[in-house]
């Protein structure tokens, strides 16, 4: 995987890949439209972010790239990639319980906050691509 030169891009299999943390200067695209809905996202080496109809989705400090980002009513998988471990911040449903499991290992439930948000250390100094999964309890 390498970063998402588009920036945004719908995929064939129905997903979405954003971002790219090789960029020096921060750049966006917004109003990218994907099965009815709209996208916005900003992205750059120090943080990547996207939105879907003006709500938050996806965060990451330091910036990655993220390939087949899928979103289904019990969570979200994608696989992300970056040069330096990052710090992701999702936004699912408030105040439920998830099941995180970060490079195929099991990290354990965690709980979202009223405002639906949910943080994951993922380990990507060197690794590649990594895979994240967070399913509903």
């Amino acid at each position: 995987m390498s970063a998402v030169k588009e920036l945004l891009r719908s995929e064939a299999n129905g997903f979405i890949s954003f971002g790219n943390h090789s960029l020096d200067k921060k750049a966006k695209l917004e109003d990218f439209e994907h099965s009815g809905d709209l996208y916005k996202v900003k992205t750059f080496s120090e943080m990547t972010k996207l939105e879907k109809n003006g709500m938050f989705v996806y965060e990451s400090v330091p910036g990655t790239s993220v390939n087949n980002f899928e979103e289904t009513e019990n969570g979200v998988a994608f696989e992300v990639e970056g040069d330096d471990d990052a710090q992701i911040t999702l936004g699912l449903a408030d105040e439920t319980e998830y099941e995180v499991f970060v490079g195929g290992e099991n990290a354990g439930k965690m709980s979202t906050n009223l405002g639906g948000k949910l943080s994951v250390s993922v380990e990507l100094a060197g690794a590649g691509q990594v895979r994240v999964e967070v399913k509903k309890a």
